[in-house]
């Protein structure tokens, strides 16, 4: 992060996307603690499916594809919801590893 304010990234990114890389969060909140960040949803999503039987995998997976594919916020957060409810009492963890932010 350092390097690219000293190569004359002025302005803070709006939005940055990352890994599980616990550094690249650290560094991010440190030099630009305005931007905002986001779990690259491939990880994201392999995350939430280790959580999961392998028997609801694949629904879910259509759930969370539902959720980052939505066309807008309002559409997201009702897929975000439909997925809660349809898997949160019975694999909460996997509900929970969805929340969490990076």
């Amino acid at each position: 992060m350092l390097s690219l304010k000293q190569r004359g990234l002025n302005q803070p990114p709006k939005l940055a996307i990352g890994d599980g890389a616990l550094g690249f969060w650290v560094a991010l909140e440190e030099v630009y603690p305005e931007t905002t960040a986001q779990r690259y949803w491939m990880h994201k999503t392999g995350n939430v499916l280790n959580y999961l039987p392998k028997s609801v995998q694949e629904k879910a997976k259509q759930g969370l594809h539902d959720i980052w594919m939505a066309e807008g916020r309002t559409d997201a957060e009702k897929a975000f919801d439909a997925f809660e409810e349809r898997f949160g009492v019975k694999y909460p963890k996997a509900v929970a590893m969805l929340i969490e932010r990076p």
